[in-house]
Formats: C-alpha cells, structure tokens, sequence
C-alpha cells in the first residue's frame, strides 16, 4: 500500500514540474525542459518580476492605510466581471493576472484603515505578509507528519498555554477562529461527559442522558451552533440573566441548575465569558470556576477577542479564573492583530482532548496506528509518517495550512510586551469616547465601559419624544 501511496504523489510531483530529459525522469531537481503538462513557469524571471511588483503594492496600500475611504464598495463593473464563467482554457499572462489580483485592492471591508469602528475586527499587521510568502512557498500541509510546521504550531500552543494560565500538559490547536475551537471543546466536554466510546460510536442515541448547559445573556451564538452541530441540540443552552454590568448573575445560576436537576436533566456545561463581544464584559471567572467544581460542569471559557487582554497589566487581574477553565477559545486575529484567520481552543486535560478526535489514541505513543491502523494515516515511529501525535489527532481537519507560521512570525516581531501596550492603549482610546459620549447632548451611553467596546445611542431631540439624550447617562 505504501508503494502505491508514494507512485501516486510522485506523479502529482511529475504534473506540476516534471522533466522531459531522460537523466531527470527518475530524479528529483534535474534542469531539463519542463513537461508540456508542468505547471511551473516557462519564464522565472518574468514570475520573480510579478511577485516584486504585487508585493511593492501591497505594502504600499498597508503604509496608506490612513488614507482615503474606510470602506469602498465594490464597484458594479468589478462585481460584473466577477461573474465571469469558468477561466480560459489557456490562462492568463502573469501581467494581467497581476492586474486582476491588484485590482482587488481597494475592496476590502476596511478593517485595516485606523477608523474601521464596526465589528470585533482585527486590524492585521504589516509584518504579516512576509509569513504568507513563506507559507505560501513551503505549501505545507499541517494536518500531521514530521516536518517543521508541525513544531512551529507544538511551539506556539506551548507560548498559549503559558500566556492564558494553561497547564504544560494542556492539549492544544490552531483552528479558523473561535467559533470551530468553540466546537471543538464542547465535543471534548461533550465526549468527558457520556464516555468517549458510547458518545463517539454511538453518539446522542446511544443514552438516555439529556444535556443541558449555562451561558449568559449576550453569550456569543457560536456556542448555540456548536451545540446544534454536535446533536445536542441549541434549545440545551440555557441562558442565564445578568447584573448591571451585563456579567452572568451566579445566584440565578445556581438556582438554573438546582431546578434542572429536579426536572432529571443533566447539568454538563458553564460557558463563561471573557470579553462579550456585545458589551465588552468580563463575567467573574473565579467565581463561575467555583460553581463549575461544586456542580461537576465542564467550564469553558469563550475569549474570543477578550483573553487576549491577559497580556495587558491592567486586565490581567480581571480574568484570573481563565486559567482553571476545562477549556478555552480565543482568535488571534482580533485584539492581537494577526492576519485572519487564527483561533485557538484549549483543553486543560490533554488526554481528554486527544481521546475526543484521535483514531489512534490507543498506540500513538508507539508510533503506530489504533483502530484503524491500517489506512493510510497510520504513523510510524521514525521517518516522515513519525511525529505523534498529529493536529488530526486533535481536531476534525487533515488537510490544514499553515496558520501557525503568521502567530509565531508575529509573536517574534512585536513580543507579548509590545502586544499588551497595545491593548492598554485601546482602553484609552475607548475612554475617551466615551467621555466625549456623555458629554454629548444627543449620546446616551447604554452599557458600562469594560474594555474597548462603547455602546451609546443617537437621541436627537423630539426622537423619542423626549428632549434629547441629555448625556452622560452610563450603563
């Protein structure tokens, strides 16, 4: 099997560069004439030409980004062009391919102009184009195997754990954001909860067990979606009310599951939230922690942009707690400015994490397979098949890019210092706002200011039948 598996990539190698000399046929490097069926250049030079001019213009629209417009709309003639059938059957010459592309530029959603307000959109930064080009060139799969994106990831998992309070042993993975990490989690709480063999073979049908679980009002939808994509169902979530500072009501809390155990359901999950993306609020993560040890729930926290801010000095104390949740999400591409797109989910039980995804769980230690060990993913103990456990041994994707390389090319630019000032810097700029807010006749704040997100509303007068906002009126 393995001789057929290595005849079929060497022939994808042959389609994309293969050589028609008769020395170079069997070897790998050789300067023969390309194949009439390669996919490479027949002019490098004019290629290395094309990939200078679109990177001079790209960081060109980065150094401007101040300028003009936040948000362009896409003209109808591009839209237009855009509906075009499938490309021509010879292609096109890398000059105009390179129009196509540049014409894109000026059409994005604006996120990387300095007054794009709208949304929990990160800005990226500069410096990250020099890791897509890397990426680009390696073309590495990071699903598994032994190659170095596999330790750039283990490397970056390792800098997560220890900047969100994680355990060493905690599992780990890169993933699209934090709606999939947020799927990935509750599989793994789901899985701890019903037995992994029963609820991974048998899944929800398999018991009559019926879970339930607790999140605030304002909790992102991404946990009500991950509960419907894991069979669960979205009508299991429970939402619990909230204080002033729009934070999950413990007392309320307790009271929920008190009477769902009456009822004969199962109490399993306690979302918690670090940063909400409507409000910006912190629920009291040390205390939720608390409620989920006495009452056995899995805790996880959803940190999308917020647990970020643990590298702020000034944060940093608000969400201790973080680091005794069973598990954690959180994107890279908001509040720390990696290039979308970059999520993270952390399980603190790593066996928990592995045992929820891998089919190879029982013998990864020995570098061989497990269930199904006979096809054609099994590892081996040496070589590049080596190198478990692989990222498909913790999630739902083999074929994965290379996400890792723009968090660690990012992280060895700017430093976690750098990063936090940043977002300390953030709160101010939110301050000022919304002190210019209150001051404002028509703005009326409607939610305390936690982080860096303010909540007002225009009340010009006789709007609203009244005279006006009359300002300053906080949360």
């Amino acid at each position: 099997a393995s001789l057929v598996i290595a005849t079929m990539l060497a022939s994808l190698a042959w389609l994309r560069g293969g050589a028609t000399s008769g020395s170079d046929a069997g070897g790998a490097g050789g300067m023969g004439s390309l194949s009439p069926t390669s996919l490479d250049p027949a002019d490098w030079a004019t290629l290395r030409a094309s990939a200078h001019a679109v990177l001079d213009a790209s960081l060109d629209k980065l150094e401007a980004a101040s300028e003009g417009r936040v948000w362009t709309p896409v003209p109808d003639d591009l839209k237009e062009a855009l509906r075009a059938p499938v490309p021509p059957e010879d292609g096109l010459a890398h000059g105009e391919l390179c129009e196509r592309l540049l014409a894109l530029l000026p059409y994005g959603p604006g996120n990387t102009h300095p007054r794009f307000f709208g949304w929990v959109h990160g800005s990226g930064s500069p410096g990250g184009v020099l890791p897509e080009l890397v990426g680009a060139a390696m073309n590495a799969n990071c699903g598994g195997r032994d190659h170095v994106g596999i330790y750039v990831e283990r490397q970056v998992l390792t800098w997560c754990k220890e900047m969100m309070g994680f355990p060493a042993s905690a599992g780990g993975l890169l993933v699209s954001g934090t709606s999939m990490a947020t799927v990935l989690a509750l599989k793994a709480a789901r899985d701890a909860r019903l037995g992994f063999d029963a609820s991974r073979e048998g899944g929800l049908a398999g018991g009559p067990t019926r879970l339930v679980g607790y999140a605030a009002q304002g909790t992102h939808s991404c946990i009500k979606r991950a509960l419907d994509v894991l069979g669960v169902g979205a009508d299991a979530l429970r939402i619990v009310p909230v204080t002033d500072a729009f934070t999950m009501d413990v007392p309320a809390l307790h009271a929920m599951v008190a009477e769902d155990r009456r009822r004969g359901l199962t109490p399993w999950l306690l979302v918690a939230t670090a940063g909400s993306v409507n409000v910006g609020a912190i629920d009291d993560l040390d205390a939720l922690a608390d409620v989920a040890e006495a009452q056995g729930l899995w805790m996880h926290v959803d940190g999308a942009f917020g647990a970020a801010a643990v590298l702020s000095d000034e944060v940093r104390p608000r969400l201790r707690g973080m680091g005794r949740a069973s598990s954690l999400a959180f994107d890279f591409h908001k509040w720390l400015h990696v290039n979308y797109d970059c999520g993270c989910v952390l399980v603190r039980d790593g066996d928990t994490h592995l045992r929820a995804f891998s089919d190879r769980a029982s013998s990864l230690a020995g570098g061989g397979g497990g269930r199904h060990s006979a096809d054609y993913l099994a590892g081996n103990a040496r070589g590049l098949a080596a190198n478990a456990p692989w990222p498909v041994d913790l999630g739902i994707e083999l074929s994965r890019g290379f996400r890792a390389l723009k968090v660690w090319s990012h992280l060895l630019e700017h430093g976690t210092r750098a990063l936090g000032a940043a977002i300390t810097a953030n709160l101010r700029h939110a301050e000022h706002l919304a002190a210019l807010v209150d001051k404002a006749p028509t703005l009326t704040r409607l939610a305390p200011l936690s982080l860096q997100i303010v909540v007002f509303r225009y009340e010009p007068a006789g709007l609203l039948g009244g005279g006006g906002g009359g300002g300053g009126g906080g949360g």
